[in-house]
């Protein structure tokens, strides 16, 4: 995961291009991005704002759908494999199941006997890649 703040004072076509030649490089599949705004006292302030809205708005769509995509690649990658995942709780969306996080912080959801779980770092095969979550089962071996 990184910070990515779109539309800095000066940013160029260019330096936009770098970025998002970093995010695939790098394959980022989780981002904090946001449209540079303004603050009262720091030196950032007192550049001209000479970037757009609608082209600020275009390129934080821009990356914000390419680090989508890599997230959407890499949970298609893991079904059918086997995961160690921390159980963290109940599912959000389905009291009967519970959740919890891989290694590489994707949730996982998935039916379990009981609460008992719950705390405890447990293998699951993932049988399912959602927009937001994997689903999972209990691994029998």
């Amino acid at each position: 995961s990184s910070d990515f703040i779109i539309g800095f004072p000066g940013e160029t076509e260019a330096d936009f291009a770098a970025t998002m030649k970093l995010i695939e490089d790098i394959g980022f599949d989780t981002s904090f991005s946001f449209i540079y705004s303004a603050r009262p006292g720091t030196p950032a302030a007192e550049l001209p704002d000479d970037t757009d809205e609608e082209i600020k708005k275009q390129r934080l769509k821009v990356l914000q759908e390419r680090v989508a995509t890599h997230a959407r690649q890499i949970s298609r990658r893991m079904v059918g494999g086997t995961q160690t995942i921390l159980v963290t709780g109940v599912s959000k969306k389905d009291p009967g199941q519970l959740q919890g996080r891989t290694e590489n912080n994707r949730a996982v959801n998935f039916s379990a006997p009981d609460r008992a779980l719950i705390g405890q770092f447990i293998t699951v095969e993932i049988v399912e890649a959602l927009p937001n979550s994997l689903r999972g089962v209990l691994h029998s071996g």
